[in-house]
């Protein structure tokens, strides 16, 4: 990492040295001396009156408003390498971008400051400076004017909707205009950054062979880690990309947009970090996904979407505790869609509150039903997890509360699964909301618990029944040593605070056994079986019901 640093910082220093007489200005800061120190143009640049040094807060005081917060949170020491990307208000209203490394063990920073284009003007995004869709678009038609090929990159950052549901849109704008700085200083102003969208980043760039492709340079300047109000942020884009010969003869703008937008959207069908360059194949695919959108729509009226429902199993005594419920969508045509094809679509579309409900209600009938047919199952409960964000719904609790009254279902029966994200967005508010959903008869469970932000000191304030264990650590038990402590770890944990313990990810007897041995509770994975319809899943319990025990293939070993 040291090499890297150095390499960083004789790059920003070379290119002052190369552009004698251009705006850029190289800086330097010791922590412990709390000063900045320039050299290069300083006086084009509008730091005339804080260069040579200056302390960081009247630096800091120069940079945009909305970077001001993490401006603060980087001028303290931080990993040797890790990267600054900021910007500035000249006294002439132009952006300059300020970048660089942290060396020597995080005991120094060194770095550029270099000027980009003027700020003011309608053409801006508010939020990070660049150019706008509508600049963009002009800037791309002046591109296309010049004969030659050119490559328009198009960076979609992936689940911006979930990062404003877990931080709140005001630490999201944050991290936005941090990739919007990033994005500043790793292309020349000629490529036009741009923020074309809410959460859509682009580049119009004239090819150059032997040099770097636009859309590597491009995930190289979004994806770097970022801490942000105390979270560390790990982005990841989603990229599309389009190709195209300037001329006389050369394609419109704006459809050229259009066409790298439908590459993003092929990119994003592929999971997070994808990429796609645009085909006429793309077309029918676009087709394919309007198509599709209006069938999920009418899946909600036409009752598609329905639960299938997984075992959860007593790993003492083999016999079944309760289910999880988990959304699938048998599709008129097409038969049970693959839940990976669907939830991202329902994410995007704005229905995952719809869904959380309909989940709640038809899967409380479900389970009112079963303990009516078989009393003997005893305190059978099951699960439904809360997207996220969902917490923070207004009507949650009475939607809950009627969920709960209207199938007749005692208390504690319906488990409620909250994710540590947005339990530790607002820990304040959630504890109310917590407590208030317990009040009105549900149970609660902390899932995935060790792959996030929790706090123990608000663990074992908060009004939780159950933790669940994500299924990472159980899958690895038997190849990480460190995996099975920190199962070992959360399960005593958990009998500490008096939680039950669930661990998924039981794919066989081995990791049953070794959780039997940690003295866990319950165990859930398809090693005991995977998500089964009402009917299957009813059959699976009429069984262990009657064998004393579920016919569980992870315990036949």
């Amino acid at each position: 990492m040291q090499t890297r640093s150095r390499a960083l910082a004789w790059d920003a220093t070379t290119a002052i040295e190369a552009l004698a007489g251009a705006e850029a200005a190289l800086w330097e800061w010791t922590p412990g001396a709390d000063r900045l120190r320039f050299t290069g143009a300083t006086g084009a640049l509008g730091l005339g009156p804080l260069a040579p040094e200056c302390s960081s807060a009247a630096f800091v005081a120069l940079t945009l408003p909305q970077d001001r917060s993490l401006a603060e949170g980087l001028l303290k020491p931080q990993p040797e390498g890790a990267e600054v990307a900021l910007r500035l208000r000249m006294r002439d209203g132009r952006l300059a971008v300020w970048r660089g490394v942290w060396l020597e063990d995080g005991l120094r920073a060194a770095g550029l400051v270099a000027c980009d284009v003027k700020f003011s003007g309608s053409d801006r995004d508010p939020l990070t400076g660049l150019l706008d869709r509508r600049a963009f678009v002009a800037r791309v038609a002046e591109t296309l004017s010049r004969t030659g090929p050119v490559e328009i990159v198009v960076a979609d950052v992936d689940r911006l909707r979930r990062l404003n549901e877990a931080l709140g849109h005001e630490r999201a704008d944050m991290v936005l205009s941090a990739l919007g700085s990033r994005l500043a200083a790793a292309f020349p102003p000629e490529a036009a950054p741009s923020r074309i969208g809410e959460d859509e980043f682009a580049v119009v760039c004239r090819a150059s062979p032997g040099g770097r492709a636009p859309a590597d340079r491009l995930r190289e300047a979004l994806e770097q880690p970022l801490r942000v109000a105390g979270f560390d942020i790990y982005p990841t884009v989603s990229i599309g990309a389009v190709d195209a010969e300037g001329g006389p003869d050369a394609p419109d703008a704006g459809e050229l947009l259009r066409r790298v937008e439908l590459a993003v959207e092929q990119a994003k069908t592929a999971g997070r970090g994808g990429a796609a360059a645009y085909g006429r194949a793309l077309e029918s695919d676009s087709l394919s996904r309007l198509a599709m959108e209006a069938d999920l729509r009418n899946a909600f009226v036409r009752g598609e979407i329905e639960p299938f429902f997984q075992p959860i199993v007593n790993l003492s005594s083999g016999a079944v505790a309760g289910f999880e419920a988990l959304a699938r969508w048998r599709h008129p045509t097409r038969g049970l869609v693959p839940p990976d094809e669907f939830l991202g679509l329902t994410d995007e579309m704005g229905l995952m509150n719809d869904l959380g409900l309909l989940m709640m209600t038809r899967a409380s009938r479900q389970l009112a039903e079963w303990l009516r047919r078989h009393p003997s199952a005893g305190a059978l409960f099951c699960s439904v997890n809360l997207s996220v964000g969902e917490i923070e719904r207004p009507n949650l609790v009475e939607d809950v509360s009627r969920v709960i009254a209207d199938a007749g279902l005692p208390r504690g029966a319906l488990k409620l699964e909250v994710t540590e994200g947005d339990i530790m967005r607002d820990t304040a508010r959630a504890a109310e909301v917590l407590s208030r959903l317990k009040a009105a008869g549900a149970s609660l469970a902390l899932d995935d618990f060790g792959t996030g932000f929790s706090s123990l000191t608000w663990l074992a304030k908060l009004p939780f029944d159950t933790l669940k264990i994500d299924r990472y650590f159980v899958l690895t038990m038997d190849k990480d040593e460190g995996s099975a402590k920190i199962v070992k770890s959360v399960v005593a944990l958990g009998r500490d605070l008096s939680l039950e313990v669930v661990a998924e990810g039981v794919e066989n007897a081995g990791l049953a056994r070794r959780l039997i041995d940690a003295q866990c509770h319950y165990g859930q994975g398809f090693g005991y079986a995977p998500a089964l319809n009402a009917q299957e899943a009813e059959v699976y319990l009429n069984e262990s019901l009657a064998d004393g025990a579920a016919p569980i293939k992870a315990r036949s070993a």
